[in-house]
């Protein structure tokens, strides 16, 4: 049975709900979050999951962000004597989820504080105060009574280097944290409609656990070694219970797509340090757009034989600006070292700021690159205040030509290896020329598009194939709205030649262009000779391309005696 609990707020609410025998969960759902983590946007909020489970001790499960102090306090008291909790375990440290520790400890002052070493090393400087702890290491199990052996698995990187797994043998659940879940806030406890969250699901794991994959699947071997797992208690999103199998086959499937490429970028970044880790997950996600495997380090616990085995065999090196003083400074210079003694002249290497208030200059150790003959993947990124949705899309955008750099003989060999008369005869399938405008939030895209092609009737939509490394993909997502801009035959070179061109990260693509702004807030190119403003369905994946299908809320046409612009080719294995 449900209850919802405190709607103090119209779209900040918690929910508690039992899960299994002496096992609740308290949901904190925040409803109209549209922007998290490495800035991504959310079409439906997201929530933050916390658990607790009742044996002769009692274990609480995470908590919840800071701003649900209030909610979430009051929800917890009504579950239970906050004072007689015997521990805490901490899956990780992210404040979404550790937000509201030193409110627990206030509260409960005997409790035991239970996570990896890392995780408590980082709450020590959270919380600056003594707090009772157990360090816990993969196999190690904790005896809660009543049938509630919890066995801990370490889960590094997932996405944070303290994450660990938490498996109750008794309910057969598995408390997973980030892993396995997805920003989807709604009243449904599980996962019951899996086309309603699937996209969702998919989008989360390319923002998050994609540079992660190889981690992933170090994960998903531990997870073998436990007993059934009927359920699955994650911090974000629905808990898994309905389509375990569908849903854990998926991650399975999609990592290990991505560690089979050929060619590795490794980004360093500094945990709990301004802003490194969101500024370098979203470099990541534009490098693995391109199907380049990344693989991520925080330089704050690195391991130096890691990170030399790590740069050695890396095509590409990212290197987030580490603090220059205090105590985080000297394990990250060390690193740092091991990093130039490593690295070799065929690597490529890209350097951002952190925003942490204390960075060490990237311009000294960018030239430290260069004398080591190192090429610049792209220019380094500065960043001077709180980061932007701007900042974030060029992060992305930096990534995606990084990666673009690396795989561009990969490309070319493939593109050789095409039968000529096979790719002769598919490159007289004819299309139309169209641009694609996008605008969410602060940031805007757009592409010039020709594999278009009307779907349905009813409603009325159409597809457009969507390279998977163009930088408009994650403008188009399920619920992305944009304007399908229709190009004439007399009037579509300028256009052509503008949106072809290979822009900087960060660049507006829309400088010099006339444009006005459509309903839905896309641009609307004044030199098309038609438009459509239209709203993301569905995506289906190809190896290269995604296939968006969309419908159509709306357009006009502004020369009714205008012919559209078709695209000829002669071959079919480029545009």
């Amino acid at each position: 049975m449900v209850a919802v609990v405190n709607p103090v707020q119209k779209r900040l609410t918690t929910q508690t709900a039992e899960i299994a025998p002496d096992t609740v969960t308290i949901r904190s759902l925040d409803w109209d979050r549209d922007r998290f983590d490495i800035e991504f946007g959310l079409q439906n909020g997201t929530t933050y999951n916390s658990f607790i489970i009742y044996g002769d001790k009692t274990a609480l499960v995470d908590t919840s962000h800071e701003k649900f102090r209030d909610l979430y306090l009051d929800t917890l008291k009504g579950a239970v004597d906050p004072s007689t909790l015997d521990y805490l375990i901490i899956s990780h440290t992210e404040p979404d989820h550790s937000g509201l520790v030193p409110d627990i400890l206030a509260l409960a002052p005997d409790i035991t504080v239970v996570g990896s070493k890392v995780a408590l090393q980082f709450l020590e400087g959270l919380t600056h105060t003594p707090f009772k702890q157990k360090i816990v290491k993969n196999g190690d199990t904790l005896d809660l009574g009543k049938g509630h052996e919890l066995q801990f698995v370490m889960a590094p990187n997932l996405h944070w280097p303290d994450t660990i797994f938490t498996y109750d043998g008794g309910t057969q659940t598995l408390f997973t944290c980030d892993a396995f879940g997805m920003h989807f806030c709604s009243d449904a406890t599980y996962d019951e409609n899996l086309a309603t969250i699937e996209a969702d699901y998919r989008f989360y794991y390319e923002c998050l656990m994609a540079p992660n994959a190889r981690s992933v699947l170090s994960a998903m071997k531990r997870m073998a070694d436990l007993g059934e797992i009927k359920q699955i208690a994650t911090g974000h999103g629905p808990l898994l219970y309905h389509n375990v199998q569908e849903l854990t086959r998926r991650y399975k499937e999609w990592s290990q797509a991505k560690t089979k490429a050929e060619t590795t970028a490794a980004v360093f970044y500094v945990s709990d340090y301004g802003y490194s880790d969101r500024l370098s997950q979203a470099i990541a996600r534009g490098i693995t757009k391109t199907g380049v495997a990344v693989d991520m380090m925080d330089l704050r616990v690195a391991d130096p034989q890691e990170v030399n085995e790590l740069v050695s065999m890396a095509s590409a090196l990212v290197i987030a600006a580490p603090p220059s003083s205090g105590p985080m400074s000297a394990v990250a210079r060390a690193a740092i070292s091991t990093i130039l003694a490593a690295v070799h002249d065929k690597q490529v290497v890209g350097l951002f700021e952190s925003y942490g208030g204390d960075d060490e200059p990237v311009d000294p150790l960018l030239s430290r690159f260069k004398e080591l003959n190192l090429t610049e993947a792209f220019p380094a990124i500065r960043v001077k205040d709180v980061p932007s949705e701007q900042i974030y899309q060029l992060c992305d955008e930096a990534g995606t030509d990084l990666g673009q750099l690396l795989s561009r003989d990969r490309k070319i060999k493939k593109v050789k290896a095409i039968d000529n008369e096979l790719e002769k005869a598919l490159g007289r399938i004819s299309t139309g020329l169209y641009i694609i405008t996008a605008s969410k939030s602060e940031v805007n895209g757009a592409m010039l598009a020709s594999w278009v092609s009307q779907a349905s009737f009813q409603p009325l939509g159409f597809t457009v194939a969507v390279a998977k490394d163009r930088a408009i993909e994650s403008l188009m997502q399920v619920g992305d709205r944009f304007v399908l801009n229709i190009l004439a035959e007399d009037n579509y070179q300028a256009l052509m030649k503008h949106f072809l061109k290979r822009f900087p990260p960060g660049a507006d693509r829309f400088a010099g262009v006339k444009t006005r702004t459509a309903e839905n807030g896309s641009p609307i190119l004044a030199d098309s000779l038609a438009y459509l403003e239209c709203e993301v369905s569905s995506r289906m994946e190809c190896s290269d391309h995604w296939i968006v299908y969309s419908t159509v809320n709306a357009g006009k046409v502004a020369t009714p005696d205008a012919q559209t612009a078709v695209h000829h080719r002669k071959i079919g294995n480029y545009y």
